[in-house]
């Protein structure tokens, strides 16, 4: 986390599970989306961010088209909710984090990497309101929605958030 060109804090998932824990995974997570058979599948399924894995049954190089009808596809097919489910088992001692957010994909992070890591630095704020449209148990924005420092708000999309803004700030 970066505040004025000054780090606060730099976290590795490589660092913290190590590299045989992080390998393991990412191999197991390989042979299932190998397996896993859907319409369509392009490229980048495994995504390396520093504090976590992105993971997509699709492929992030697909399209916006192919994008939209996945999560349709998903929607029905609990695609990612199986695979996350899959994975839960099966590095269960690895003390991980699923999160389905967005269109195509999952997040696995640490326990407590989620978006709530950010809130240690917040410090000194009476309010501190969260926008997300994946509030729900299980989505990537339920942790900090539901955050006793937070004051959680359910949108939809862009023109939601502003419109929500502007009847809470009167704007």
């Amino acid at each position: 986390m970066c505040i004025r060109d000054r780090f606060l804090a730099k976290t590795s998932i490589k660092d913290e599970l190590g590299e045989e824990r992080l390998k393991t995974f990412i191999n197991f997570c390989l042979k299932y989306l190998a397996d896993i058979d859907i319409p369509i599948k392009r490229g980048t399924f495994i995504e390396y961010r520093n504090g976590m894995l992105n993971i997509s049954p699709i492929g992030r190089n697909c399209s916006q088209e192919e994008r939209d009808a996945f999560e349709k596809y998903d929607h029905e097919h609990k695609i990612r909710a199986k695979f996350v489910e899959t994975l839960k088992q099966q590095f269960k001692d690895y003390n991980l984090k699923f999160s389905i957010g967005g269109q195509i994909s999952f997040d696995v992070f640490p326990i407590g990497w989620d978006k709530t890591f950010c809130l240690r630095y917040l410090e000194g704020y009476n309010e501190i309101h969260f926008f997300g449209d994946k509030t729900f148990e299980g989505g990537n924005d339920y942790e900090i929605f539901v955050h006793e420092k937070t004051v959680g708000h359910s949108v939809t999309g862009p023109q939601d958030t502003i419109k929500q803004l502007k009847e809470l700030f009167n704007i």
